[in-house]
């Protein structure tokens, strides 16, 4: 499929929307699956803030981390060569069409998990040093659950890292985008930022807006990290 066929496919599977009712990994799979394979390309686009994430996280060899709402895995690929050198990157989600992308691409990776899990009961049975929700706390229904549980895996000083869309201040512009985002299952939500302040320790907390694709818009999002307080 050429490129242009690619982005056209996933602009209608964005224009058609996450279907209603059932189990929420049907919705996930129903939706992402037509698009998979154009997903991180279309979405370098969309999700402004990744790469500045990343760099605040501050990765370092021997870390481990858990990416929860993973999807193909594009930020453990970000991370270059220091990414061969964690001691284990977890990469969790419910959608078995956009984990299949992140199993060809790490395969053979002998640090690289790639599970189908709920992230607000995901278990990594370790003590985690990072965690990262890139633009997939606003998907989880149960996304306190999903935070609650994320910190409870971190070790004492370890980090948590959020980059997401985020209503923006003025009633009329909040109504906007939380419509605009619910008609493909993205639930924003000003109460997550509160949650993550009262969760961690801030480092680091910024607002902004970023391009929409084909579209003279742009999305508010905010990227956030915090550190678990010591025992």
């Amino acid at each position: 499929m050429s490129a242009a066929a690619g982005e056209i496919r996933v602009l209608l599977r964005l224009l058609r929307g996450i279907r209603r009712g059932g189990a929420h990994r049907d919705r996930l799979q129903d939706f992402y699956g037509p698009q998979a394979d154009r997903y991180d390309a279309f979405r370098a686009r969309l999700l402004h803030g990744r790469e500045r994430l990343l760099e605040l996280m501050d990765f370092a060899p021997g870390q481990v981390v858990v990416d929860l709402g993973a999807g193909t895995g594009w930020n453990l690929a970000q991370l270059g060569p220091l990414a061969l050198r964690l001691a284990r990157a977890d990469l969790v989600d419910l959608c078995p069409a956009l984990l299949g992308v992140a199993r060809r691409r790490f395969d053979g990776w002998s640090n690289a998990r790639v599970v189908e899990h709920d992230a607000g009961t995901y278990d990594p049975g370790i003590g985690v040093d990072r965690v990262v929700f890139s633009y997939s706390l606003t998907m989880m229904p149960e996304w306190r659950a999903a935070l609650r549980n994320a910190v409870r895996m971190l070790k004492p000083g370890g980090l948590l890292g959020v980059v997401d869309f985020h209503p923006p201040r003025g009633r009329i512009a909040a109504a906007f985008w939380r419509r605009w985002f619910a008609h493909d299952g993205v639930r924003i939500d000003a109460e997550h930022p509160a949650a993550l302040h009262a969760e961690l320790t801030p480092l680091h907390f910024t607002e902004a807006c970023g391009a929409v694709p084909w579209l003279p818009l742009r999305a508010p999002y905010y990227l956030f990290v915090g550190r678990k307080s010591g025992d």
